[in-house]
């Protein structure tokens, strides 16, 4: 499990940019699947999930 790990992590920091778009995505189809009832934490967990990809993060 930890070679699947260190590729995964590899890879994120090879393409931060298309990983940090791919959360926004999902938390843009989230909010709109829960009809953004939950917007303010959607917003948050994908802020923190971008921080935690990549070499660093590449959205404001």
């Amino acid at each position: 499990m930890s070679d699947f790990m260190d590729k995964a992590k590899d890879f994120a920091d090879k393409h931060d940019k298309q990983v940090d778009e791919g959360i926004d995505k999902a938390g843009d189809q989230i909010d709109q699947r829960t009809g953004g009832k939950y917007d303010e934490q959607i917003d948050k967990g994908v802020d923190q999930a971008q921080q935690r990809t990549g070499a660093g993060d590449t959205q404001p």
